[in-house]
């Protein structure tokens, strides 16, 4: 028995539907930053109270609601959290072996000053993750880097979640871009170009804007040739690379050309007074720290296990290698073609049952599956990195499986609370509560072209993910953009432009920084530390997209 989604099941008014429709994104708002619960409370509660929202108002039968959930649940577990538990365990493997201390002195080598290792690290090193892998890969990593470092938890994920604004766009190696092409009908490319003139003043100024919010504007003055370095180099990257190149590569080549021009910059240049610090109970303090001397073969050995890291991420993100992980290569490539074998038998696409196209949504039945992409899954290639990471470091089997029993033991609590938010976000797509919200936010008129970011972030902050935030809103941009004289390229792009900044208090976002970092049970810290910045980032958008509809519409291919 199918059921159909109804948009306006108030009284048949999208207004009404809509104030009803975004209850349960206010409660988790209200829940983090008024209440100040624990984050598996708050998402267990918005779990539940959009399962009731779903069944009462929007007339959902009951099983496909728990189901739509269920079906959120696992992909909480996978590839999300698994991403989490390999990246956590890989980072401790290097602080058990003592190797970690190595990186931590080789860091410093290059600059000792606080404000310009979070330069290097959660904006640099982490676009380069976010272009090969994403899916919460760069904070994860970047976050536990910081704190290996000395830094606050909470500023350690916090900045991380900052920087992960300028390229989430360009993603996975552009898939964004890419999958919002197909629904929309719009040339990848163009897309792609005007993203490009669009984040790139963002990239300009998150770098400033994360070494600020960490010391204020006195300290920040301090490091600006370093930070003006770092931004310029990356969004001229952007720019060149998303307008030439096409939306693979802007994230991978502009990380890597912005570290390159920064370690060079650092190597000739140091700021006047040199800022450090460390955890303690009351905050972060000042401290004064030292670089112990070590050989390149330790440094060298002392990285290894992240360099093979990089190595799987890139590898697992390669066009063709990426579809062979996961059964999907049309080659006749010889290996691949033996990977592909691999990869078909460990990936599994099962039906939900009782949910699978029985949703029909404006006319068409909405498939439902279960995607367990098991080889293909970036948590798969971080797993394969501590494994290599254990003969190299000479770890005994022993010690490493109790590192990884370590691991779960500790991430329990943060991965049901990232399963019951996925959950959440699933049960609002299912029951076309979020096309409420969409198409309430498409419906003001003249107000559009300003307001057509906040349809991405809001996209963003509900599924946690550009992608899907593109693939959700895509369409409705561009029905909305061609009723009010828009052009629709600027207006999906303005989707993908405004989500990204929706990424940093987006409820999986906030649980797996704080896992990552060994904060479970204070999302509503770092959720508070963040939404100021998000919300003024995407007015930031919001502004950049009206002016070039209505002064520099030249800017739009």
């Amino acid at each position: 028995m199918t059921w159909t989604q109804n948009f306006t099941p108030v009284g048949g008014s999208l207004g009404w539907s809509a104030l009803v429709a975004i209850v349960p994104t206010l409660f988790f708002f209200w829940a983090l930053a008024i209440k100040r619960m624990k984050g598996i409370y708050a998402g267990v509660l918005t779990l539940i109270i959009s399962l009731m929202i779903a069944v009462v108002v929007y007339k959902m039968p009951v099983t496909m609601a728990i189901m739509s959930g269920v079906q959120g649940a696992v992909y909480g577990l996978t590839p999300i959290a698994w991403i989490i538990i390999t990246t956590v365990f890989l980072y401790k493997l290097t602080v058990k072996t003592g190797q970690f201390h190595i990186i931590r002195s080789s860091i410093v080598s290059i600059t000792e000053d606080t404000r310009l290792q979070a330069l290097l690290i959660a904006f640099c090193f982490g676009a380069f993750l976010e272009g090969a892998a994403g899916f919460g890969t760069p904070v994860a990593i970047c976050a536990s880097l910081l704190v290996g470092l000395g830094f606050n938890p909470l500023y350690a994920a916090g900045l991380c979640l900052f920087a992960d604004t300028a390229p989430v766009a360009f993603g996975s190696i552009g898939i964004p871009v890419i999958a919002v092409a197909g629904p929309t009908g719009l040339p990848a490319m163009d897309i792609s170009k005007m993203i490009g003139r669009q984040l790139p003043f963002i990239s300009l100024l998150i770098p400033f804007y994360m070494v600020f919010v960490m010391v204020g504007w006195k300290k920040t003055k301090e490091v600006l040739p370093a930070i003006l370095v770092t931004g310029i180099s990356f969004g001229l990257s952007q720019f060149l690379s998303s307008n030439f190149l096409g939306p693979e590569l802007p994230d991978i080549l502009s990380a890597l050309v912005s570290m390159i021009c920064t370690t060079v910059f650092l190597k000739v240049w140091k700021p006047k007074h040199i800022h450090r610090f460390q955890q303690q109970e009351g905050g972060i303090v000042e401290v004064a720290a030292t670089a112990e001397r070590y050989t390149g073969g330790q440094i060298l050995k002392a990285w290894s296990p992240f360099l093979v890291l990089t190595l799987f991420i890139t590898l697992w993100g390669v066009n063709g290698f990426k579809d062979a992980l996961i059964g999907n290569y049309k080659g006749s490539n010889g290996f691949l073609v033996a990977m592909n074998s691999i990869g078909k038998a460990l990936s599994f696409h099962p039906a939900v049952p009782g949910l699978h196209n029985l949703v029909i949504s404006n006319g068409k039945p909405v498939a439902a599956v279960f995607k367990l992409e098991l080889l293909g899954a970036a948590g798969t290639a971080v797993l394969l990195a501590a494994l290599v990471t254990k003969f190299m470091l000479s770890i005994s089997w022993k010690d490493w499986f109790l590192t990884f029993g370590e691991t779960i033991s500790e991430l329990k609590f943060p991965i049901l609370t990232i399963c019951s938010v996925v959950g959440f976000a699933y049960i609002t797509n299912a029951s076309g509560m979020s096309v409420t919200l969409g198409k309430a936010v498409a419906s003001t008129g003249a107000l559009f072209p300003f307001v057509s970011p906040i349809l991405g972030w809001l996209g963003v902050f509900i599924t946690g993910s550009d992608t899907s935030s593109n693939l959700l809103f895509g369409n409705l941009q561009k029905v909305s953009a061609t009723s009010v004289g828009m052009k629709p390229v600027l207006a999906v792009a303005a989707n993908c432009s405004g989500g990204v900044m929706g990424k940093m208090i987006s409820p999986q976002s906030i649980a797996v920084a704080c896992a990552a970092v060994g904060m479970p049970g204070n999302e509503s810290k770092l959720f508070l530390f963040t939404v100021k910045h998000s919300i003024i980032l995407v007015l930031s958008i919001c502004v950049i997209t009206y002016l070039q509809y209505s002064v520099f519409s030249w800017m739009i291919p």
